[in-house]
């Protein structure tokens, strides 16, 4: 299945994201290393905050970053820009993880991020510099199969892979992305920047929302809105009132602890139905189900889902993944039958289909049935 990617380097000029972290520090040197002309560039993405808050928030994207970035960019020998991405952050990324939870889904702000920012204007400024990739530090691959398509492999290090949140990428961006690091495992990324003096060599990873650093997402919800989400019913899935909850905003499907409900035994969250304010709860079977409809398709190592497949999937990013037959149902939507029953399924959240190592595709999850 794998054709290796065959992509001359002499002259070929590439835009890297920088987060000031190790992983992109290292993608940089080693895109250098390769015989590529390297421009370094931080996305500035942090909204109104104050200096303290843009200093404390922005993960990836901060000014700690930024200070981080520069240094390392100096010290690499390579030109470095920060380039204002804030209003395509805010639309894309901030206004749809608020909505989403405001309807009662558990959005992924990550893969908002990467499809939306990271790849599709990055890649579109870069290119009109004159720029002929972008890369960045993910944990992953990317090949060109036989079949012509462009996909991703999963990296060297199952641990840190990170396909999962890069299903939502085209052809088009694919074929114009480098993903060094995807090569490496984390220990040899890093002794790659203690060999080389890397100041960041041992800065720890960023685990956090990068625009809501404490994950507090209720208050954060309720302070970009201005609006106080009331109190409701915890409802079991007969309708019996069980209980009161603080809010929709505080809860997502599979959640345990935090409940404040004793009723003698272990509940979860089942579903929140913003429509009457209520989030029902029942027990950790009752959270199983063996079957997934996901719509917002976006096909990888194939251009379509012709026929009903045996694929590995997995539903959330730290699931480990499991067998199921994938079949669509409509133009933008699949179900997928799971061999063993799965927990947690989670509106919102995505599914993403692997083939053996590489990417298939994947969707954004409406519902269990």
């Amino acid at each position: 299945m794998e054709v290796s990617m065959e992509r001359e380097m002499a002259n070929k000029k590439v835009v890297i994201g920088m987060s000031g972290g190790v992983d992109s520090s290292v993608a940089a040197y080693l895109l250098k290393e390769q015989g590529y002309d390297v421009i370094g560039v931080t996305m500035q993405i942090w909204q109104d905050e104050d200096r303290v808050r843009q200093e404390e928030n922005g993960g990836c994207c901060g000014l700690s970053a930024v200070d981080d970035a520069r240094r390392v960019a100096a010290d690499l020998g390579i030109p470095y820009y920060v380039m204002n991405f804030k209003e395509e952050f805010k639309l894309n990324v901030i206004d749809y993880f608020v909505d989403e939870y405001v309807h009662g889904r558990t959005p992924n702000p990550c893969i908002a991020c990467n499809r939306h920012v990271k790849w599709e204007s990055l890649l579109r400024r870069s290119l009109q510099i004159g720029a002929d990739y972008i890369a960045t530090g993910h944990y992953a691959r990317i090949e060109k199969l036989p079949n012509g398509r462009f996909t991703l492999r999963v990296s060297a290090t199952e641990r840190k892979d990170q396909t999962y949140a890069l299903y939502g990428l085209t052809q088009e961006q694919l074929k114009h992305t480098l993903m060094p690091v995807g090569e490496y495992t984390k220990e040899e990324i890093r002794e790659i920047a203690n060999k080389i003096s890397l100041r960041v060599a041992s800065k720890p990873d960023s685990q956090d929302i990068c625009f809501v650093p404490d994950g507090d997402y209720a208050s954060y919800i309720e302070a970009y809105t201005g609006r106080k989400f009331e109190e409701g019913n915890f409802v079991t899935p007969q309708g019996e009132v069980v209980g009161r909850h603080r809010g929709i905003i505080h809860y997502t499907v599979g959640q345990r602890k935090g409940l404040g409900l004793s009723l003698g035994h272990p509940v979860f969250v089942l579903e929140i139905r913003p429509q009457t304010n209520e989030v029902v709860v029942g027990s950790n079977q009752d959270s199983m189900t063996r079957y997934v409809r996901a719509g917002r398709l976006n096909f990888m190592s194939v251009d379509n889902l012709d026929a009903p497949m045996r694929v590995w999937a997995k539903i959330r990013y730290n699931h480990r993944g499991a067998w199921c037959i994938a079949e669509k149902t409509g133009s933008d939507e699949m179900l997928l039958t799971f061999e063993e029953p799965q927990r947690a399924v989670t509106p919102g959240q995505a599914v993403v289909l692997y083939d053996g190592e590489y990417v298939l595709g994947g969707g954004t999850i409406i519902g269990g049935e």
